[in-house]
């Protein structure tokens, strides 16, 4: 069954020994499906991904993310794994490589936090590190104030 939920994301992205870190703070939809998790939520402004929609599918050691909108992109993590997966930056669609680190879990059917990590490179050469931190609190459907 799908619940409401309140998803807390920070992003930590590091690209030649600078670190960039987004938070994000908003209402999503939450369930389990099998033995794999499922969350997705609305972009906005601050992402720079307004008008989009994001939906993680989260497996034991696997996390799937696809990003439906004007710009669609698909990226797998999957630890101690390379992908090759479909970016479109909005201005133009790249092919790049998804080398996955680490996945951790402790997503239940009343929430969670999933913690991954992944370097992007781009015909090989790194590009950028990253890593997602996201909680989820189901039932919370409104932002505090």
């Amino acid at each position: 069954m799908k619940k409401d939920a309140m998803i807390s994301i920070k992003g930590i992205q590091r690209v030649d020994g600078e670190q960039e870190v987004v938070e994000l703070l908003t209402c999503g939809r939450f369930y389990r499906r099998n033995n794999s998790y499922w969350l997705s939520y609305q972009e906005s402004e601050a992402t720079g991904f307004e008008g989009h929609r994001t939906t993680l599918h989260v497996e034991p050691n696997r996390v799937t993310m696809q990003r439906s909108g004007p710009a669609s992109t698909q990226l797998i993590v999957e630890g101690g794994c390379r992908h090759q997966c479909f970016y479109d930056t909005g201005y133009g669609a790249l092919t790049v490589g998804i080398n996955g680190r680490q996945i951790r879990s402790t997503l239940t059917d009343d929430g969670g936090e999933l913690d991954f990590s992944y370097a992007m490179d781009i015909n090989t050469a790194l590009a950028s590190e990253h890593q997602v931190i996201i909680k989820v609190e189901v039932g919370k459907s409104d932002p505090p104030q």
